[in-house]
């Protein structure tokens, strides 16, 4: 075999050592106990059709807390509360309309939650979450995309885990009807982006 059809096998070699390596952790179940939500590293945020669907806005909420139960599938559990008060759209106008009664109602109705009811995941760390989300005062089933993104220990030595858990909803099922479609569509993606710190 000539010497660049050796570099070439030790290239495949070494770019398939990755490939499984990366699956490994991507596969590496965090340590079972219970968890909180590290707010500094978690977040919750949406997008939504603008003008009908003419482009993609994004908004965040920067206060989320919230506790996590990881064990064998039937026994995890998730519970995430979120204030309304704390969207985030860069822009203060917005914001405040927001959180008016054409939308949130930050006043009437200051926080947002999901609570699981039924975890699957995968030896991949890919599966589902369901469970109830209460939003603008009513609560209903919904069912979210869920991946583990990976676990291991943090600057002093504590384990961590994160996942994502991503779903779409319609907002007029909540009783959140203004503008539809016109200002902003109906449909609305969620994106949960979680690090939970084991207690």
């Amino acid at each position: 075999m000539s010497h660049s059809a050796l570099r070439s096998l030790s290239s495949i070699i070494a770019v398939a050592g990755l490939a499984l390596s990366a699956s490994a952790f991507a596969a590496n179940p965090a340590p079972a106990g219970n968890y909180k939500i590290d707010p500094v590293h978690s977040v919750a945020y949406f997008e939504i059709g603008h003008l009908g669907g003419i482009s993609r806005f994004m908004g965040r909420f920067n206060d989320m807390s919230g506790d996590l139960v990881v064990d064998t599938p039937e026994k995890s559990k998730i519970k995430v509360e979120i204030k309304t008060d704390s969207i985030d759209t860069k822009h203060e106008p917005l914001e405040k309309h927001l959180k008016s009664p054409d939308f949130f109602n930050a006043v009437q109705f200051p926080t947002m939650s999901f609570t699981s009811s039924a975890v699957t995941l995968n030896a991949a760390g890919e599966g589902t979450l369901a469970g109830n989300l209460n939003l603008h005062g009513v609560t209903k089933p919904v069912t979210l995309k869920l991946k583990q993104i990976g676990s291991g220990k943090g600057m002093k030595g504590e384990t961590r885990v994160g996942y994502v858990a991503s779903g779409t909803i319609k907002r007029t099922d909540f009783g959140m009807n203004y503008g539809v479609p016109g200002a902003a569509t109906d449909e609305v993606d969620l994106h949960i982006n979680i690090e939970a710190i084991k207690q």
